[in-house]
């Protein structure tokens, strides 16, 4: 084994290095790491000296990351959790927890799973905290790269990440009450190409579901509106012929709104499955099978009050 560079190592700099080069900003890295700011920036300067690089360059908008930095970012996300096993033991106690997890999801992650799961967490981890961050298509390099601890697919994510199944989603059409199609218990899929329909692309240029399935059909809708959030969807809808095809789950409130109605979707349109998704490298990882637990149970509470 080559040690010649570890020896001129201190491994007590790794986690400054990671903090420094997440925060971008000597101050806030500081009050991370639990050093004062002229501590931190003596860290800083060791970390320079022992890389031969200035990791952190100042920039008109603030403190930007060298390419060797960015590299090195990607290494540390790796790294670091493993480090922490290593040296920490295997024991996670929620109840004095200070952990901050990071959570990727859209608008349907937060408005399905977002609440359970801060109770959970405020009941069981009030230490804790949980920070969700906007969905895209980039969710599994996230995942890969350390940015995020777990994120949500409505299809396979590929063979670099675990998924897991949590449940399979059923879309039902929203609409006005007052509506043509208010009073059917579910819509044909000529009544349902028929009508003007609003689409929810969360990514722009991003084919939902739905429209694939209409796609491998042959039998395309009429889209009259696209918006980037499903809760833009449910807004637009009152007092228009507009349908919003959206997940079952999210429309626990807009069932007890008078104004809305909803509506079985067509029998063509399939259901969505719904899969947590996370890096390998922290599966074992206790706070991690901790928050999927949590992620599980919350999940499942899901499923009990959908239909």
């Amino acid at each position: 084994m080559r040690t010649t560079h570890l020896q001129r190592v201190d491994l007590n700099l790794l986690v400054a290095l990671a903090v420094l080069l997440e925060e971008r900003h000597v101050s806030r890295a500081a009050d991370r790491i639990g050093l004062s700011q002229p501590a931190t920036s003596r860290a800083l300067q060791r970390l320079r000296d022992t890389l031969d690089d200035e990791l952190l360059v100042r920039t008109r908008d603030g403190y930007q990351l060298t390419p060797r930095a960015e590299r090195v970012q990607q290494e540390l996300a790796r790294i670091v959790p493993r480090l922490e096993i290593l040296f920490g033991g295997e024991s996670f106690d929620p109840a004095t927890a200070t952990d901050r997890f990071r959570i990727a999801g859209t608008d349907y992650a937060t408005s399905v799973l977002a609440p359970g799961l801060c109770r959970r967490l405020y009941e069981q981890a009030p230490g804790a905290s949980l920070h969700f961050s906007t969905w895209d298509v980039g969710a599994v390099e996230h995942v890969g790269s350390g940015l995020v601890d777990l994120t949500f697919y409505g299809f396979p994510p590929g063979p670099s990440v675990r998924s897991e199944l949590l449940y399979e989603e059923r879309f039902v059409c929203l609409m006005s009450a007052d509506h043509p199609l208010a009073g059917r218990k579910s819509l044909s899929l000529a009544e349902f190409l028929d009508a003007p329909h609003v689409r929810v692309e969360v990514q722009e240029g991003e084919n939902p579901a739905i429209d694939r399935t209409l796609t491998g059909l042959g039998r395309p809708r009429r889209v009259a509106l696209t918006v980037p959030y499903h809760t833009a969807a449910v807004l637009a809808v009152p007092g228009t012929p507009l349908v919003a095809t959206l997940p079952e789950r999210m429309l626990t409130a807009a069932a007890r709104n008078p104004a809305l109605r909803i509506v079985g979707a067509p029998k063509e349109i399939e259901t969505m499955p719904y899969l947590m998704v996370w890096h390998p490298r922290l599966d074992d990882d206790p706070a991690q099978r901790w928050l999927r637990d949590l992620v599980r149970v919350v999940a499942a509470g899901s499923t009990e009050t959908a239909g």
